[in-house]
C-alpha cells in the first residue's frame, strides 16, 4: 500500500480529506514536537490546532482568535478591504 503521507516544511502530512460539505482537513506530524491538524472550510474560515496546544481560528471575514498553550486568548477583527 502506498504511503499517503508527504513531507512539507517542518511537518509530515499524515492524512487529509474532504467532507460532504466540501470542507477540507489535514492532519500533521511534527515529529518529537507532536501532532496537529487544520480545517479549511468552504465559507473561507479555517482552524489550526498546533502541537504545542495552541489554536488559531479565522472566520474568513476579518475575525480571528488565537489561544496560547496556557489558555490565554487574543481576539481581533480587521474588516476585509473593499
Amino acid at each position: 500500500m502506498p504511503d499517503k503521507s508527504s513531507k512539507s516544511g517542518d511537518f509530515k502530512h499524515t492524512g487529509s480529506g474532504t467532507n460532504s460539505q466540501g470542507n477540507h482537513y489535514c492532519s500533521r506530524d511534527y515529529g518529537s514536537s507532536g501532532k496537529g491538524f487544520h480545517y479549511s472550510n468552504t465559507d473561507g474560515s479555517y482552524y489550526y490546532n498546533n502541537p504545542n496546544g495552541s489554536t488559531y481560528y479565522n472566520d474568513g471575514n476579518g475575525y480571528s482568535q488565537y489561544t496560547s498553550p496556557s489558555g490565554d486568548t487574543q481576539k481581533s477583527f480587521s474588516p476585509p478591504s473593499k
